[in-house]
């Protein structure tokens, strides 16, 4: 199997490709298109600050190729939010797979980033077995999706979010999965065996 971890300018492709190896997976980090349309499963995992990202993207023609893709996509982080349509960060027009907009955490509120562990309150979809509700993940960032038609495992700070989201061959996860052990690892396998 083929797995393409998308290359930007951003944190975590290596925690990722390591999870990967975990489960007996060796990923290709790559911005090629041609390597990315190629692949069996696409991986786009995100630390860093939309706008910027988003600009690397367009520069490197990978906005228009990701939601082009029809083969298994799952967006982490800031690859969740960079699958929305709009995010506050920066006032960035993202890729638009989910017609969704990204807001920040309210101020005043609980600490902001959100950095540690939740759990997924609800679950739903191919990704997310019923025994996964309840189960703990690990959360860091500042911007979320609110609950939506897309959502398929939501969680609370402050407010309801998107803990994870699915549409069609996208699915996407605010959480990071590569570090949060068990649970994470499995949601990775499902993706994995799609």
């Amino acid at each position: 199997m083929k797995v393409a971890i998308i290359k930007y300018n951003a944190g975590n492709i290596r925690s990722v490709d390591h999870a990967l190896l975990r489960l007996g997976v060796n990923g290709v980090v790559t911005d090629d298109p041609a390597t990315i349309s190629s692949a069996d499963k696409v991986i786009f995992p995100g630390v860093g600050e939309a706008g910027t990202t988003m600009k690397y993207l367009k520069e490197h023609s990978l906005d228009r190729l990701l939601k082009s893709l029809t083969q298994p996509v799952l967006g982490i982080c800031l690859g969740q939010q960079l699958m929305c349509s709009w995010s506050e960060e920066g006032d960035t027009t993202c890729i638009g797979i989910f017609d969704e907009v990204v807001r920040r955490f309210p101020s005043g509120g609980l600490k902001v980033p959100h950095m540690g562990w939740n759990s997924l309150d609800r679950v739903t979809g191919e990704l997310f077995p019923a025994e996964l509700k309840g189960a703990y993940v690990y959360f860091v960032h500042s911007y979320y999706v609110p609950v939506c038609e897309d959502t398929a495992a939501e969680t609370n700070y402050m407010l309801p979010f998107s803990a994870a989201m699915q549409k069609d061959n996208f699915y996407a996860t605010q959480f990071h999965p590569e570090k949060s052990g068990d649970p994470g690892e499995r949601i990775l396998s499902q993706f994995l065996e799609l």
